[in-house]
């Protein structure tokens, strides 16, 4: 039976581009005819984050946006990586038959410390761990992005040297990467990749006063509405084909292309769009505000996904200690 991994950062309120980017895809994967494991990695947020009740925070808000976004317990296991502590005990295991050289080429650990993140041995023995979240399901497909793939195919050289030594305890992971998608894309409100580093992106959840304010500050120019514009150069259609069906978009885009009187300015696009986007998510909203008002719910689900979890952990755990002759 296929089994999908996923990894979920806890990095705080999450935005558009989370959203079309990763967690719609996370969501639909649940109905495929296959397991979902999908962990909220905070043991990997250690490596950059020094504020525990911020880190608490943050998990929960993760936990609660994808449940109010349509994850279903019930189809795909949800839970704290620091639930199952097995994958600690993988992730020694893994680090006794992995190489030097072959950390040392982790693009990931580079780029951290180039943008100024303390080069620890917790960074740097990242890869390993995200192996051992990787094989302790017995995964068999992993989705992600063309950042994640180098991390991927080291679990696979990582389980390829254990079983080379113990024999094949390790199921080989197999990376999945996004089908193309016009919404893989999703701009910053000044046109940049949207960023909570950079200060440009929307919050999913976003609605009234404070929704109407970020849309405010989509970046556009002084031309009059009666000016004749391309709509492939303005960054709210960008933000536009994100909710609007293509007959509605293309209704907009003539107007828009032909000017004259009548013609919409960029506040009547502005205002469209906060429409669509208040109409889009607000089932999502009210699932948010009905699981903020029973946090034991969450608490349930995210225990319930950690039994799950550590009952397929502490099998593969069980199995590699045998192997290397620890049991």
């Amino acid at each position: 039976m296929t089994t999908i991994l996923s990894g979920i950062q806890p990095s705080g309120t999450p935005h558009l581009g989370n959203y079309f980017g990763a967690i719609r895809q996370h969501i639909r994967l649940q109905d495929d005819r296959a397991e979902a494991f999908y962990f909220i990695a905070d043991y990997h947020a250690l490596t950059t984050s020094r504020d525990p009740v911020q880190l608490r925070e943050r998990v929960r808000e993760t936990a609660i946006t994808y449940l109010a976004l349509g994850l279903d317990p019930e189809r795909a296991v949800l839970f704290r990586q620091s639930d199952v502590p097995e994958v600690c005990e993988l992730t020694w295991l893994l680090a006794t038959v992995t190489g030097m050289g072959l950390l040392e080429r982790a693009h990931s650990y580079k780029d951290k410390v180039a943008h100024g993140v303390k080069p620890s041995v917790g960074l740097f023995a990242y890869p390993i761990l995200m192996a051992a979240d990787i094989l302790a399901y017995d995964s068999t497909q992993v989705p992600v992005g063309k950042d994640q793939v180098q991390h991927v195919e080291m679990a696979q050289d990582m389980a390829g040297h254990f079983n080379a030594a113990y024999g094949d305890v390790f199921v080989r992971p197999e990376l999945v990467l996004p089908k193309l998608d016009k919404h893989a894309k999703v701009p910053g409100l000044d046109g940049e990749k949207m960023s909570k580093t950079y200060g440009n992106d929307l919050w999913i959840f976003a609605s009234g006063k404070p929704l109407k304010k970020a849309i405010g500050r989509i970046a556009t120019d002084s031309r009059a509405p009666e000016e004749p514009k391309d709509p492939s150069q303005l960054l709210l259609f960008d933000f536009l084909r994100l909710f609007l069906d293509s007959e509605e978009i293309e209704s907009w885009s003539s107007r828009v292309r032909a000017g004259g009187e009548g013609a919409p300015g960029y506040g009547h696009l502005k205002q469209r769009l906060i429409a669509a986007i208040e109409e889009f998510f607000a089932p999502a909203r009210a699932k948010r505000e009905e699981l903020l008002a029973d946090p034991a719910e969450v608490d349930r689900i995210l225990a319930r996904g950690s039994e799950r979890a550590r009952e397929r952990a502490c099998r593969t755990r069980d199995r590699a200690l045998a192997a290397c002759g620890l049991r």
